[in-house]
């Protein structure tokens, strides 16, 4: 090497490591954004904005949520996808769009496992079959809503708060174990749904946990069975389908957290194991209690096995049912 080769070198390595703090510095004085699929003021908010405060100040000098509202949570996807994969960028959405989308639409703007870094997963949560005043007081189980549906088939219909979610295929499952036609009936959102519910309008649901719990406590709905695979401790007393002999009625839904592929291994688990921190504090664990969540996390390893999974899984439920998603 000649000596002006050497020294050109060994002045850019000598810049590199000058570089290297300032570097270091610029990233930890920027904000990241943790891009919400959903409606500000909901579910993943109860999540997203106390693991925010804890993030601040340790993963980046401000952490912002920021909701990208549409399209069942795929504006937020599509949006984090594009992203610099530099740690800023993280995607907070449920399972449904990266594990059963991709089985029910025939095209996506983004492949789960190619465009994404799996970070962690935050929470998980069950849903419930519910009956409200629409049905006879007397109809507590499973068994006796497919009992009464039979003797009422102009009532065989379920609300879901859209269509082609893993609620509407809990459904769709039930359909499938039961044998019994049930006409699902999509709504845009789990509000206008829980407000039909309440007022008789439609006679059952399947909804998510958190959103039912407050009237299934007070009495005002009746809690049918849950979709987990043991009977959520938030109600205790709803038994699974899996006890009342439907064994393949088993869904439960986890909130996840994504980077853009590329994203830095270090940033990766650098957040997760900051959130799995977070998710131990006994404030936040009670705080999403209260709406039905209940902490689980899924180290990145883990967690992208838990994606390819779960991709799986639906694949030939996906299949069976014939449901095509449109836009």
């Amino acid at each position: 090497m000649q000596r002006r080769d050497f020294i050109r070198q060994a002045g850019a390595g000598a810049l590199a490591g000058a570089l290297a703090p300032a570097f270091a510095q610029a990233t930890a004085e920027r904000s990241a954004f943790i891009i919400s699929g959903f409606p500000a003021g909901g579910m993943g908010d109860q999540v997203a904005r106390p693991l925010a405060e804890k993030l601040r100040g340790r993963y980046a000098a401000n952490v912002l949520v920021d909701a990208k509202v549409g399209a069942g949570g795929r504006i937020a996807v599509d949006h984090v996808r594009r992203a610099a994969p530099d740690g800023m960028a993280i995607l907070q959405i449920p399972s449904s769009p990266m594990t059963l989308y991709p089985n029910t639409y025939r095209k996506l703007s983004y492949d789960p496992l190619i465009d994404f870094t799996p970070v962690c997963s935050t929470v998980n949560y069950a849903f419930v079959l519910t009956a409200g005043p629409g049905v006879p007081g007397e109809v507590r189980t499973v068994a006796d809503y497919l009992k009464w549906v039979q003797a009422n088939p102009q009532a065989a219909s379920y609300g879901v708060p859209a269509a082609g979610s893993a609620l509407h295929f809990v459904g769709m499952l039930l359909e499938r174990h039961s044998g019994r036609k049930l006409t699902a009936v999509p709504y845009k959102g789990g509000a206008p749904l829980l407000n039909d519910v309440l007022g008789g309008q439609v006679p059952v649901s399947v909804s998510v946990l958190g959103e039912v719990m407050p009237h299934i406590r007070s009495g005002r709905l009746r809690g049918l069975a849950v979709s987990s695979a043991q009977r959520s401790p938030f109600l205790p007393d709803v038994p699974t389908f899996a006890e009342q002999g439907m064994n393949d009625v088993v869904v439960q839904e986890w909130l996840g957290w994504f980077m853009p592929a590329r994203a830095p291994r270090e940033r990766v688990q650098q957040l997760s194991t900051l959130v799995g921190e977070g998710l131990r504090d006994p404030g936040l664990i009670d705080s999403l209690a209260k709406n039905g969540l209940q902490p689980y996390h899924q180290p990145p390893e883990e967690f992208a096995q838990l994606v390819r999974s779960d991709l799986a899984r639906w694949a030939p439920i996906v299949k069976a049912s014939g449901f095509t998603a449109e836009d």
